[in-house]
């Protein structure tokens, strides 16, 4: 089972690591440019401009991304005030992830936020989990959060509980036990999403805004099964073929589900925090160079973002991984792309009602 400690990027600047092997990620970050620049012009234009502004990223991670949305939002400020000869606010800018991430590289690297001749921007690390508090009462006034929300506090303990796979060998034995295995990841999904958005609330200042990504699925049916499918089908190659072993195969359950835009729709209305501002949905590899994606190029970013919780379930295996994800996509090329068919990348941006 996988734990807070063990979910982290590979650090470090490495060929293995994730500062390395993050294109994916990247590319997704891209996207919500526009939103956060959006998201600034109501900030700074629908009341009276505030002379002091936080802004957060959650699960910053580590390496080049790791700046990328909170510099978007600074440089929006600053062209904000530029444009309509207003004095730019104070700003401060925290960067959040779960403890063992690579603290080291990114504090290394925001030194890169501090600006000559400019008004002080202060910056910070917020180590903890975000479906826990990180910043006092109504402090706030930018969230921003990409390919992280996927991420659940733990996986399902209807599952963990009863032994019950997450993923079965036996494909029929997968099909039959698919519909409640999702579910399970559903609820799991729906709690923590909820609380993730009630503890933001709290934080944020009235009229604060949230713009965040997750990596998702293109409707509410049961395929893809999960957004880590991909992972559990090299593994359960894996343990076919001896490499692992079948009854630790069984009791692996990565704390991971992929929401449909329904899903996120539903849960926000509900819970009532938030309005919904933008919503937009690319297909998961799109804005990506096709020539880049190759069995290698995607067992290498499986790799960066899964490895600590496979090795520390079953062990140092992913050379192995690696060389039996490249034997089964390079035999059937169509398989890497169906396998990644039915995924998406969801965007959207919302206002503390």
């Amino acid at each position: 089972m996988a734990s807070k400690k063990m979910v982290h990027m590979n650090q470090g600047q490495g060929e293995r690591s994730y500062a390395r092997n993050s294109g994916i990620q990247n590319a997704q970050q891209n996207r919500m440019k526009l939103l956060i620049e959006r998201a600034i012009i109501d900030l700074c234009s629908s009341t009276l401009l505030p002379d002091k502004m936080v802004i957060a990223d959650l699960g910053c991670s580590s390496g080049p991304n790791a700046l990328a949305l909170v510099s978007v939002a600074v440089e929006a400020i600053h062209g904000y005030c530029l444009q309509f000869q207003q004095p730019p606010p104070e700003l401060c800018v925290f960067l959040n992830d779960l403890p063992d991430n690579d603290f080291n590289t990114v504090v290394k690297s925001l030194v890169t936020l501090r600006r000559i001749n400019d008004p002080v921007v202060l910056t910070g690390v917020a180590p903890g989990s975000f479906y826990e508090r990180l910043f006092i009462s109504s402090s706030v006034h930018l969230v921003c959060s990409s390919s992280s929300l996927h991420w659940l506090s733990k996986p399902p303990e209807v599952l963990t509980r009863n032994q019950i796979p997450a993923y079965y060998i036996d494909e029929h034995a997968r099909r039959e036990n698919l519909p409640m295995v999702l579910e399970a990841y559903a609820q799991q999904f729906r709690n923590d999403f909820r609380h993730f958005l009630e503890l933001r609330a709290k934080e944020l200042v009235p009229g604060g805004q949230m713009v965040v990504s997750i990596i998702g699925r293109h409707s509410d049916g049961i395929a893809p099964f999960h957004i880590w499918d991909i992972l559990a089908q090299v593994l359960s190659l894996m343990a076919s073929e001896g490499v692992i072993d079948k009854a630790k195969f069984d009791s692996f359950y990565v704390p991971v589900y992929g929401p449909s835009k329904e899903d996120l729709r539903e849960i926000i209305q509900d819970e009532g925090s938030f309005s919904i501002k933008e919503f937009l949905v690319h297909d998961f590899l799109s804005d990506l160079d096709s020539a880049l994606v190759t069995p290698s190029w995607i067992a290498n970013q499986i790799r960066a973002v899964y490895e600590q919780i496979v090795v520390q379930h079953f062990g140092d295996v992913m050379d192995e991984f690696v060389r039996i994800a490249e034997r089964r996509w390079n035999l059937d090329g169509s398989l890497l792309q169906e396998e990644h068919a039915g995924l998406a990348m969801l965007t959207l941006s919302v206002a503390k009602a």
